[in-house]
Parts: structure tokens; sequence; C-alpha cells
């Protein structure tokens, strides 16, 4: 299991690990976008973009044998910072759906652009199945 490594005195963060310490098999997931298994993007909502792009890391993981909860740490890009803060409550419901209440380690950055045009949201994850 994951050990999640909270310094005395720091105020514990919301929705986000400052650190995880884990044993095991690793696993490096390639960045994913919210678009469906035939790369054809349904939706132009960056909440629902968000969720498909969480649902395609956990389907990579899974080839491996993993599951949400050994994600130890991801990358979150998006294209429009205002148009993810505007829609928090919304990513929420789909980050739980995907992820429960496990939140590993996590960096957000804002870019100008993705290399998939109609993408606002690329997830990039590493995760680490125990032996």
């Amino acid at each position: 299991m994951n050990t999640i490594l909270q310094p005395k005195g720091w105020m514990k963060p919301r929705g986000y690990s400052n650190g995880i310490a884990a044993q095991g098999r690793l696993i490096f997931i390639g960045g994913q976008v919210g678009w469906n298994e035939n790369c054809e993007f349904e939706s132009d909502d960056i909440a629902e973009q968000i969720g498909k792009a969480l649902s395609n890391v956990a389907a990579v993981l899974a080839e491996a044998g993993g599951k949400p909860e050994h994600i130890t740490s991801m990358t979150w890009y998006f294209t429009d910072k205002a148009e993810y803060l505007a829609n928090l409550k919304k990513i929420g419901s789909f980050y739980r759906e995907v992820m429960g209440w496990h939140y590993p380690t996590m960096a957000a950055v804002e870019v100008s652009a993705l290399m998939e045009d109609r993408a606002k949201v690329e997830i990039q994850a590493m995760a680490v199945i125990p032996e």
C-alpha cells in the first residue's frame, strides 16, 4: 500500500497529496486526452473531457492489473485555467466517479495548446502496483 507523506504543521492539501511513498511495480501512463477509444471527442465540455481522460488513464492502468488507488502521481495540462476553476464542482464529481476518494500527488499546469486541437485537458500519470 501507499503511504501519504504529510509534514507536521503543514495545512492538509485539498484534492491532492504532498507526497506518497510506495513499493512495487512502476507503471507510467502517457498523456491521455478526453476522447473515446476511436480517438473521437464526444464533448467540448472541460469537465466531461477530464472525466473521459481520467477513465482513459484508468483503462491503461487496468492493462497492467492496476486500479486508480495505485496511482501515485498525475500531471494535468489544461488550456484554460478560468474554465477549469469555474467547473471544479462538476470536475470533482467526474474525478470521484473514476478515482474515488484517492488523491495522489498532482501538478496542474495551464498551457497555450495541446497537440489535439479539441483537447482541453491532457493527464499523465504514474502508478505503483504492489508486488
